[in-house]
């Protein structure tokens, strides 16, 4: 392997900067890297070459006329298969989306070529974006770059593993209820969700349209404040982007965290853990003690409530959110149907694979009228009691922490046939999308097989960059992010 693709974006950007490699070149090697990785690890469902060295063509033309880079310029990355870009195929992993190809550019996939960041291809995901393993790709499984026998998390898990692996410095993922955080987890890198409104969601495949939020992947905490920034902004094309100034998050990296307030959240310090997530969990706790840091134990006392008040709102968002595909307007579509009905039950039954359906048949039942005040309507009053509870939190502590995931990645199949033990995985992450705050999951140690262990920070709405000066003290305080997986 190219060892430059073992750097991180900060430090391939000074290469470049300093003319020690040109941005064709290190777009070429991420190619070779794919090339000889993908068959075995399942990341991409396709590779965007041509618009990639283009990008990569003018990033040099700039630097051999000594011009100013724009942020991240030059450094390859990948993009989850349910945002668009042009001319590229989006699948959203699903066999109803096969071949749409993109008509117009999500409003990131915009930002990025306009800052001439090299998009190598289109990651694998579990279809729709609904899992928790990567497992429920209608084209094939993505497997973790640790351990190939083992799951790289999902939904985003192709896009984790593209750069854990080193195929990608960087990559986007979408996260409803984890699917960046635990990737990252699973992966041994840092994923972030950012507060919802933040990013513009104009361009992404929707899932759950209240709770989506596209955020960063990078082997580093400054990578992922600056790929944030370049994302991030009002657009007046998605109508939940909040308009707010873009901050420059890797300016406050370094501030002085001394007498900072570090919430434990009490109902996940101990339902489920194994034993070495717990002790990782211990070791962060006293990583933030020796940084000056008061750690205080919260109570989120409806947090348990989390999972369920997800999976009602969630489906039943899906089920609105994937109507559309009907075999009518793109996309799959049934051959020979005798009539309209028969089209559009063919279709959908055909296209879309037993995940997506079991969601689109939850939430259309608790949308339905006899039930849409028994479920879906007391999901929402919950949602607020949820919310209420990170409010009041954040009224006695500057962060809160607590695992990523209850485990470390499982294997392959061990969990396809019990959709609730699946769902379970997600209960350390869901609830902050409920409430619509930002975290991140930052590398905290190794299990005894060596697979990673994500700790999980979060911060009040709005404050992404105390979470990333919290984060990057603590990835600082140890080597963990520097470690990566010998594939």
């Amino acid at each position: 392997m190219n060892e430059l693709l073992k750097k991180t974006a900060a430090e391939q950007s000074k290469a470049l900067k300093n003319k020690e490699i040109s941005a064709v070149e290190l777009t070429q090697a991420a190619f070779e890297r794919i090339d000889e990785l993908d068959e075995k690890l399942g990341t991409f469902n396709s590779l965007t070459k041509e618009t990639a060295l283009d990008t990569a063509k003018k990033v040099d033309e700039k630097i051999a006329k000594g011009e100013e880079l724009p942020l991240l310029a030059g450094i390859p990355l990948a993009l989850k298969d349910n945002m668009n870009l042009i001319g590229s195929k989006t699948t959203a992993s699903s066999k109803i989306l096969e071949n749409f190809v993109s008509p117009f550019n999500a409003t990131i996939t915009q930002k990025l070529l306009d800052n001439l960041v090299p998009i190598v291809g289109k990651a694998n995901l579990d279809e729709f974006a609904m899992g928790s393993s990567n497992e429920n790709s209608a084209f094939r499984n993505v497997k973790n770059p640790w351990n190939l026998n083992k799951v790289p998390g999902g939904s985003s898990g192709g896009s984790a593993a593209s750069v854990a692996a080193c195929e990608a410095t960087l990559a986007l993922g979408s996260d409803t209820g984890g699917s960046i955080r635990l990737p990252a987890s699973f992966c041994g890198i840092v994923g972030m969700k950012p507060t919802y409104g933040r990013v513009s969601r104009y361009g992404l495949i929707a899932f759950a349209s209240s709770l989506d939020q596209i955020g960063p992947f990078a082997r580093s905490v400054e990578d992922a404040a600056n790929l944030l920034e370049v994302i991030s902004g009002h657009d007046p094309k998605d109508s939940t982007s909040l308009n707010l100034p873009v901050e420059h998050y890797a300016s406050s990296l370094n501030n002085d965290i001394k007498g900072k307030k570090v919430g434990v959240i009490k109902e996940l310090m101990s339902e489920g853990l194994t034993e070495d997530v717990s002790k990782a969990l211990q070791n962060a706790i006293e990583t933030y003690k020796n940084l000056g840091c008061e750690i205080v134990e919260i109570s989120l006392p409806r947090l348990k409530y989390s999972i369920g008040i997800y999976y009602i709102l969630a489906t039943a968002e899906c089920s609105s959110n994937l109507a559309r595909f009907d075999g009518v307007r793109y996309g799959y579509r049934t051959p020979d149907a005798k009539n309209l009905m028969e089209l559009y039950t063919r279709t959908r039954a055909e296209g879309f694979g037993p995940e997506v359906k079991r969601r689109i048949m939850l939430g259309t039942y608790a949308l339905s009228s006899g039930y849409y005040d028994a479920y879906y309507k007391k999901a929402q009053q919950m949602r607020a009691l949820v919310t209420e509870d990170f409010k009041k939190a954040f009224e006695q502590v500057d962060i809160l922490i607590s695992p990523t995931c209850p485990n470390t990645a499982f294997d392959l199949g061990s969990k396809a046939s019990d959709p609730l033990a699946m769902y379970l995985t997600d209960i350390a992450t869901i609830s902050a999308n409920l409430a619509g705050i930002p975290g991140i999951s930052v590398p905290a140690g190794f299990d005894k097989d060596g697979m990673p262990i994500g700790l999980q920070i979060l911060a009040p709405q709005l404050q992404e960059s105390r979470l990333f000066n919290m984060a990057h003290r603590f990835e600082q305080a140890h080597e963990y992010y520097k470690q990566l997986a010998k594939i």
